[in-house]
């Protein structure tokens, strides 16, 4: 025994250990939209078919899409593409397209083009405008400018061109009309000096009757859009002069007000068919300030302004608005915009009710409160119009016992916006006041809410067999057990498995006995964690139970190459010659990277001893096969087992379990 360790022998011989077979195992109701653009030339609203166009210069297209900017059409092959008009019947937008110096019509019901009409060469058609029975439209390039029409009455398209003198302009200049001036044009240019120009076109052609412009203007740098009014007898014009937007009178262009802008450049205009004005700069995000503000006609306070700045992550986002980038809807229902961000990422933003100052609701409630007493409830309703005198807002209540929401008591606004009102709460649990204001024709609804967390009673709710550790595919029943609660009496019943990938999921759900108790009955392969959900009710708080239990592997370790076997002391006995390499074959349920814990002790001085222990990985059955090699001893007794350990064994899935002992010996 000095001589040899047995321990050590068993362990070097370990070492040598062969594995046989298998390797291991085998994330205000305003909108907008993204546009398929790369550039905005013009907008056009056509409101019989309730659709938007817009022009795309770069793209050299006009993309027509919905009120909700739902894109529904696109007509290509538009080089430049860039002025729009729509056709008084609302049947045909018609586009100027420079880059093939031509007029196409497109069918608004169809959205696909119908015509085109040559302008001549080198004319570069930009603007357009319908007016005195004619289409009449600005051309032109840097420092050379003038204005043309284009006759489609009767079977043959006439062009007539140069209807203004040599030198009046300096460029393309830009056209409007309005339907109830029929025979009036008005023109402005986007070059250095400002210009604009009124012209009679009843005759047929362009007679000017009044100019504003030149170096001697002294009124701005340039006119970056225009728009009549509905009557025609004044002309808004967005300038770069400065913080407003300028108005004219047509019969002489004599300035007749300005309407204030939150920032020095002015881009965009228009004016609704009722006289409502919007105007638009290209502000910066960073300076906090709208992109649009829109008045009522001769009014300088906004009606109502727009803010379109983007955020991601909390972050502003540039977004700007470039010149003639604003329309009305026919009905001035709505105002649409077309914005870009410094990606060149186009959108169309659509504001509703843009006649219509916004209101805005806070609500304040506590943030708890006890059940069945009384609280108070107050805010504020505020609108740049003020509110009329007796307004009243809509009072909801919303909880458990009401949960599509009952109506309470209105409650009366104060002449300072504020309000308040107090309720008692039947019922625990979240419990949220909604606030309503009902609008009127100069003020937009608006509506705002709090919630209170109304206390509940607590209940009990256990699950049984918490701990405890089963044999492999045992069938386990669990029972929850449910206390005093006010209506509720349902229970869910989930298990979560270990290593399935599933999670949490529902097993059963059900009213429990008339003891509290609800019970399920479970096969357990793996490691479980039984949950009993009770969701609560009016007047009883929510509650959750766990239980885990412990699910055991199948394990069995046979041995093979021995010559004989005996019982010994009760339990059998293998014999192997010293000559032989016996092999250990174990079977254990399978899972992917798992490996069983092989290990042997030796009987030595009354007492069975550790002789060592090595980790083998399994194959995708649950099997393996070791031979133990080396110099065996012989003449003492040893013995061997094959254990899953948690977490040691590769997972985490099932319980410790070992396998039971074989015992051996070496003989001569």
């Amino acid at each position: 025994m000095r001589s040899i360790s047995a321990g050590t022998a068993l362990a070097v011989a370990l070492s040598s250990v062969a594995l046989i077979g298998s390797a291991a195992g085998p994330a205000v109701a305003d909108s907008s939209a993204t546009l398929p653009i790369t550039s905005s030339g013009d907008i056009i609203v056509d409101g019989v078919h309730q659709r938007v166009f817009i022009s795309d210069p770069s793209g050299g297209k006009v993309v027509a899409t919905d009120y909700n900017g739902t894109v529904i059409g696109t007509i290509t092959s538009l080089p430049q593409a860039d002025g729009l008009e729509l056709s008084a019947d609302s049947a045909t937008v018609y586009v100027a397209v420079p880059g093939t110096d031509e007029i196409v019509a497109i069918d608004t019901a169809t959205v696909t083009e119908t015509g085109r009409y040559a302008t001549g060469d080198g004319t570069d058609p930009q603007h357009l405008a319908l007016a005195g029975g004619k289409l009449w439209f600005g051309y032109g390039s840097v420092g050379h400018g003038n204005i043309g029409s284009l006759d489609l009455s009767g079977g043959q398209t006439r062009v007539s061109l140069a209807q203004e003198a040599d030198g009046t302009w300096n460029d393309a200049p830009l056209l409007d009309s309005a339907p109830g001036a029929p025979n009036t044009l008005a023109a402005g240019s986007r070059q250095y000096y400002f210009t604009l120009g009124i012209y009679d076109v009843s005759s047929g052609t362009a007679s000017r009757t009044a100019f504003l412009g030149g170096q001697d203007a002294a009124i701005g740098n340039t006119a970056e859009d225009l728009a009549l009014t509905p009557d025609g007898t004044e002309l808004v014009v967005a300038t770069t002069a400065g913080e407003f937007q300028q108005v004219f009178r047509t019969s002489d262009l004599s300035e007749t007000i300005r309407y204030p802008s939150s920032y020095w450049e002015q881009w965009s205009v228009d004016v609704a068919p009722d006289g409502l004005v919007a105007g638009g700069t290209d502000t910066y995000a960073s300076f906090g300030l709208p992109h649009v503000s829109i008045y009522k006609p001769g009014s300088t306070t906004p009606r109502r302004t727009a803010d379109f700045t983007d955020y991601q992550g909390g972050v502003a986002q540039e977004t700007l608005l470039d010149h003639g980038d604003l329309a009305f809807a026919p009905d001035s229902s709505r105002l649409f915009a077309v914005t870009h961000d410094l990606r060149n990422r186009y959108r169309l933003r659509v504001v509703t009710d843009p006649s219509k100052a916004v209101t805005a609701i806070t609500v304040n409630a506590p943030a708890t409160a006890d059940r069945a007493k009384s609280l108070t409830v107050s805010g504020k309703v505020t609108n740049t119009l003020g509110l009329p005198a007796g307004t009243t807002v809509a009072v909801t209540r919303t909880d458990l016992e009401s949960p599509n929401g009952k109506a309470l008591p209105a409650a009366t606004v104060k002449a300072d916006g504020t309000f308040s009102f107090t309720d008692t709460p039947p019922a625990g649990g979240k419990v949220t006041y909604k606030v309503s204001y009902a609008g009127d024709a100069d003020r937009t609804t608006a509506s705002a809410s709090d919630t209170v967390e109304v206390s509940r009673s607590s209940t009990t709710l256990t699950v049984n067999k918490n701990g405890n550790i089963y044999a492999y595919a045992s069938n386990v029943t669990f029972t929850a057990h449910l206390g005093t609660t006010y209506k509720n009496r349902t229970l869910s019943l989930y298990a979560d498995t270990a290593g399935d990938g599933k999670g949490k999921y529902l097993v059963k759900t059900g009213t429990v006995n008339s003891e509290g108790n609800l019970s399920v009955t479970l096969p357990l392969k793996r490691d479980t964690t039984v949950s009993a959900y009770f969701s609560g009710d009016a007047r009883t708080a929510p509650k959750t139970a766990k239980s885990w239990v412990g699910a055991k592997v199948r394990v069995s370790l046979s041995l093979s190459r021995y010559y004989k076997t005996a019982t010994v002391d009760g339990h059998t006995k293998y014999y192997f010659r010293k000559t032989t390499n016996p092999h250990f074959t174990t079977t254990m349920t399978a899972y992917p990277g798992r490996s069983q814990r092989l290990q042997f002790q030796i009987y030595y001085a009354g007492a069975w001893r550790s002789a060592g222990s090595q980790y083998f990985k399994l194959d995708s059955t649950g099997k393996s096969v070791v031979e133990l090699g080396g110099t065996h001893q012989t003449g003492y007794s040893m013995r061997v087992r094959s254990s899953y350990i948690n977490n040691s064994s590769g997972d985490t899935v099932n319980s410790t379990t070992h396998g039971s002992w074989k015992y051996f010996t070496f003989t001569s």
